[in-house]
């Protein structure tokens, strides 16, 4: 395992499969928290998370000192490949082997719900950012995980309720074939339907696809007025691009129901601009968020992702109810958080759900002209906010079986 010193503290950063090199098993250390990041770093989500997300886990315990309650902060991290067997082989041997504490970040929602269903097991906490199936939190829920950044539900939410009340309607969804495309479409359909809107049909792509030509001729002759895009990273770039070489936007609206801010400057304004979506935090939105990415840039040459962002307020979180209950113990550290609001620039009035929820403000964006643009980052206007309890799919309707009933 490679080790790199970072002032005031150690991050251990071993990247893939590196970590089943042990010799043998590790006990927990009593004077150490250790953070294992578990990210998509070589695939099509590595800008918007991998690397990006392990300088945010950095930036949280740095924050504090690089200690908590008399414990030195360590951070491991390792690359999923977007594999569900291979994310949970890797964390089963950081709970047996590396004594990790908690979980953190987990994209793709089909690898989020594997590792889910291990550290609901050995009652580990999983702070999820990456991720965005909302099933995490419905009947697929764990009392030892926490939901931080978005879900499909909240992404699609107001941006399917937006559009339709514009006139955008019916509709036609382009959907990844698995389980993030898979709940995003079934959200954004319940949204549509109870804004008065109506949805003729979808046709699903598979995951990292290359042509989309088929799908959009499919999507075209639906005799739809909005596509909705329930995909994100390359195939939600690949998708607008190739949009827009079928002319798709003259008798369609594209709307995007998942954005990442690194996906941008990738596609470019030429083919992003104008499309609506919703998104939980954005790098030039307030003082408070400006602070946190003119930081993050400086370490990472890029503005922060939601996920990223998403990182490093779910860690500060942590790191305040382990001082406060002076204990690593899951369930202990977890009851913790959600008695505490979350006030950080990420949210405030934050709160964490019985259903492992983390409920928080959403905004509506749109994505700038490039003539409205004045640097490489300067990328959305923001329209409005929408408060977390009508963003967020209420608690009695999510099946979690860990909630209690009246």
């Amino acid at each position: 395992m490679k080790t790199i010193v970072a002032a005031p503290f150690t991050l251990l950063v071993a990247l893939g499969l590196a970590l089943f090199s042990a010799a043998g098993p590790v006990r927990a250390e009593e004077g150490v928290v250790r953070v294992g990041i578990i990210t998509d770093m070589s695939g099509q989500y590595a800008d918007g998370n991998g690397t990006g997300s392990v300088v945010a886990a950095q930036m949280a315990a740095e924050e504090i000192g690089g200690t908590v309650a008399g414990r030195r902060i360590e951070i491991i991290s390792a690359d999923h490949q977007n594999k569900s067997d291979v994310a949970v082989a890797i964390v089963r041997n950081w709970i047996d082997n590396k004594g990790v504490d908690v979980i953190a970040e987990g994209v793709n929602s089909a690898v989020a719900l594997a590792i889910q269903n291990l550290t609901r097991e050995r009652k580990k906490l999983f702070l999820i950012s990456g991720s965005g199936s909302s099933d995490l939190t419905g009947k697929q829920c764990s009392p030892t995980s926490v939901h931080w950044t978005y879900d499909t539900y909240a992404s699609s939410n107001a941006t399917a309720k937006a559009v339709v009340a514009r006139g955008g309607t019916p509709w036609f969804f382009l959907t990844a074939d698995y389980a993030f495309g898979q709940a995003l479409e079934r959200d954004a359909s319940k949204a549509v339907v109870a804004a008065g809107g109506k949805v003729l049909g979808a046709v699903r792509h598979p995951f990292d696809t290359a042509d989309f030509s088929s799908f959009l001729l499919q999507a075209q002759s639906s005799g739809a007025k909005v596509l909705g895009l329930a995909n994100a990273g390359g195939d939600f770039r690949n998708a607008v691009a190739q949009a827009d070489e079928f002319n798709i936007r003259q008798s369609m609206q594209v709307v995007a129901l998942q954005v990442t801010i690194t996906d941008v400057p990738a596609l470019g304004l030429a083919h992003a601009h104008d499309l609506l979506f919703t998104d939980s935090f954005y790098w030039d939105r307030t003082p408070e968020t400006r602070a946190f990415g003119e930081e993050f840039f400086k370490r990472h040459g890029a503005m922060p992702s939601a996920y990223q962002a998403g990182v490093n307020s779910a860690l500060r979180h942590y790191f305040k109810a382990v001082a406060a209950t002076n204990s690593v113990d899951a369930e202990t550290v977890i009851a913790q958080m959600r008695k505490m609001p979350v006030n950080d620039f990420f949210a405030q009035g934050g709160v964490v759900r019985e259903d492992g929820r983390m409920v928080h403000d959403m905004y509506l964006m749109r994505i700038k002209k490039p003539e409205e643009s004045k640097s490489k980052w300067d990328l959305y206007e923001y329209l409005s906010t929408v408060a977390g309890n009508d963003a967020f799919r209420p608690l009695s309707e999510g099946g979690c079986p860990y909630v209690k009933t009246p």
